[in-house]
């Protein structure tokens, strides 16, 4: 092995928040065991050291389906007064190694210098070295190949792809406006969706950009061209005396749709596209956005900003001969009374933006512990995703966006329990206790599973090894709040016999388990079960801090995941060693979980594979669904989501989070070739 070089800035905090109390790379077998109070310090004086107290025997609970992001079980907190529960160093020694081990993960990659692992950020790409560390100290094989300088393949930890869209890199910016430079998010702020160029070029107001609006309104004569112009727009859409839409009794109607409004001002020909927030206008935003929240949909080749609205004013008041300010171009565009106003040549508007190459990095992260024997050339896969939603952009409430969120849970712990998970399976295959017959085991961190499944999506499209020579693949994602012993466990159902064949290593593992049979859901798995591979997904439940900044490092349960690792690690020797390869079964109409990601659910399953062009194609619609009710179907292309694009999975789960049950919201979906409205009634995410 090459020599390791120890990036011990990152685990020294952890280390001494732990008291270093065992070294980090200690090979014990105990430490794949369930964690066991010092039997000194917990056990009765009457109770004799050769007659311990047998482990209680799991219990797999059959007969129903369980929605990840609903359950939560129920279990008994630590009394605050009892030292021996509070106390951080003697309550980790008597947990055991394995419960150190996973908390020094948890911690050390749930701290903000992490930044959230949220890909294409610094944080995320230190969280793949240090999951790539941890792999080689516990003595795994590099998952994949790279081409080297020369052109030849040789051994890589990461599995590269490129996730598709996202904000752009802004590298450069400036604007300049009536006679002043403005201040990037104070005064201006760079659109998600624009492009790089310099320009400097008198104005046009554009009143609301609609093409085509009720009433035959329309903010274009028929040959309107803006080439070499800098054209000012005004976001939603005419406003009444108060404030609201004109046109929608609730918001805004689908008139207002930002995609439109700038596909008709570039095709116009504009040198740049300056956005303003109507003033006074009652249900629209009033900050100015954030180029990470403002993509709308695929991104220009022209400088797009937002001014904020005195900034918007001054510069009107100065290009204006009449000297009207923003409200009255407002009023007149509301009153339908104006098309396009060129305003004076002389007063030139300098917009000038530099953007990075579009498209975010992304890395998996994957070692392998070769198999043994007969069963050597055939597969099962341990993973867990370790990325989250950064600074909240995407995927959390919007309440909470600019906050770090740390993703304790969600899902450093699932990651951890990975790590630890390799650690048990190697000790195990390098011990007399492993058979001479043993499938060979990838162990895999997923990033971009917060946007839409990408990184496990990645590996399935590109994977190392036949689908067919996988046996099985366990995702681990929340496993770190374990509460009344009690967990559940989705994907039951997708081998032929699977309960029978996994319930002695349940009940070894000491914890009740809560079956659920279904295949989809909120996590990887989703990727492999859609690629006929049976899967197991473990979960620990739901809790107030999920995607939240309140996930934090301090909140997990170091014990429970030692319990947790322990259970993998019975699945897992089952899983590798059962001489016939679990046969794939179809769940599809048996239950399973919509992702559960809000009050709400759509009752869809995005397809695996990006498309060329914008949407969000559908692979499945689930039947009784708020989708199925709408009509849609398999095959559909969601364009828009009333006003919004819908380019991603992480698009839809922002929607969502904006809803209650029984909203209505207009869809623009492709079918066929064309484009068609219709309205969803959303319902309650399932219980």
């Amino acid at each position: 092995m090459p020599s390791i070089r120890q990036p011990w800035n990152l685990l020294a905090p952890a280390l001494i928040a732990l008291g270093a109390a065992v070294p980090l790379a200690a090979r014990a077998q105990e430490s794949a065991k369930p964690a066991q109070p010092d039997a000194k310090a917990a056990a009765p004086a009457e109770t004799k050291a050769s007659d311990p107290t047998p482990p209680p025997a799991g219990r797999l609970i059959e007969g129903g389906s369980v929605n990840p992001y609903t359950y939560e079980p129920k279990g008994v907190a630590p009394d605050a007064n009892d030292p021996a529960q509070t106390d951080l160093h003697k309550s980790l020694q008597a947990m055991g190694p394995v419960a150190i081990e996973w908390y020094q993960h948890v911690q050390t990659l749930s701290n903000p210098f992490f930044e959230g692992r949220v890909p294409g950020s610094r944080g995320n790409d230190l969280a793949a070295e240090y999951v790539e560390f941890y792999m080689k100290q516990i003595g795994l094989e590099p998952a994949f190949k790279q081409a080297d300088a020369a052109g030849k393949d040789a051994p890589s930890w990461r599995q590269p792809f490129m996730l598709e869209g996202g904000a752009p890199k802004v590298e450069s910016s400036s604007v300049t406006a009536a006679g002043q430079a403005l201040e990037r998010g104070k005064t201006y702020q760079v659109i998600g969706s624009s492009g790089s160029g310099a320009v400097n070029a008198p104005i046009v107001f554009a009143g609301y950009a609609i093409e085509e609006g009720k009433k035959d309104y329309t903010s274009f004569d028929k040959k309107e061209d803006f080439t070499g112009k800098v054209v000012m727009v005004l976001r939603y859409e005419p406003l009444d005396a108060d404030g609201r839409s004109q046109w929608s009794d609730r918001r805004f109607s689908g008139a207002s749709a930002m995609r439109s409004k700038l596909d008709a001002v570039a095709d116009r020909k504009a040198a740049a596209i300056i956005l303003v927030n109507p003033p006074e206008c009652r249900d629209g935003a009033k900050e100015l956005e954030q180029t990470e929240s403002s993509v709308f949909g695929p991104g220009y080749d022209i400088p797009i900003v937002q001014l904020s609205p005195e900034a918007a004013d001054a510069l009107l008041r100065k290009a204006d001969p009449k000297g009207r300010g923003l409200m009255d171009f407002r009023q007149m565009a509301d009153k339908g009374e104006m098309k396009c106003v060129a305003l004076k040549p002389d007063v030139q508007t300098r917009v000038e933006v530099a953007i990075a190459e579009k498209g975010i990095p992304a890395q998996n992260v994957g070692g392998v512990l070769r198999g043994k024997g007969k069963l050597a050339d055939e597969w099962m896969i341990i993973g867990g995703h370790y990325d989250h939603v950064g600074m909240g952009y995407f995927g959390a409430d919007p309440q909470n966006r600019g906050k770090l969120h740390p993703g304790a849970d969600d899902n450093a712990s699932g990651t951890s329990a990975m790590l630890c998970s390799a650690r048990a399976m190697h000790d195990f295959y390098n011990s007399k206790e492993a058979p001479a017959d043993c499938r060979s085991i990838i162990f895999l961190a997923f990033t971009a599973e917060e946007s839409g499944l990408d990184g496990s999506r990645e590996f399935v499209k590109h994977p190392t090894m036949p689908a067919d020579k996988i046996a099985a693949m366990i995702n681990l994602d929340m496993v770190g709040r374990l509460r009344g012993d009690e967990l559940a466990m989705s994907g039951t159902g997708t081998a032929e016999k699977f309960n029978d064949l996994i319930r002695p290593a349940i009940e070894r593992g000491g914890l009740t388990v809560r079956a659920d049979p279904g295949g989809r859901g909120p996590s990887d798995h989703a990727s492999f079960y859609a690629a006929g591979i049976p899967v197991l997904f473990l979960f620990t439940g739901n809790h107030d801090d999920y995607h939240k900044p309140t996930d934090k490092g301090f909140t997990v349960n170091p014990l429970g995941a030692a319990k947790i690792v322990h259970l993998v690690e019975e699945l897992a020797k089952t899983l590798v060693t059962t001489p016939d390869k679990p046969k794939f079964t179809s769940t599809d109409g048996k239950g399973g979980s919509d992702r559960g990601y809000a009050k709400v659910r759509l009752g869809v399953q995005p397809a695996m594979s990006k498309r060329d062009g914008p949407g969000l194609r559908l692979d499945d619609v689930g039947a009784g669904t708020s989708a199925a009710e709408a009509g849609l179907a398999k095959g559909d292309v969601i364009l828009k989501w009333g006003d919004k694009p819908m380019d991603s999975g992480a698009d839809l789960v922002e929607r969502l989070h904006e809803h209650e049950p029984g909203d209505v919201v207009k869809l623009t979906i492709l079918r066929d070739g064309k484009e068609m409205m219709v309205d969803v009634t959303l319902k309650a995410s399932k219980k």
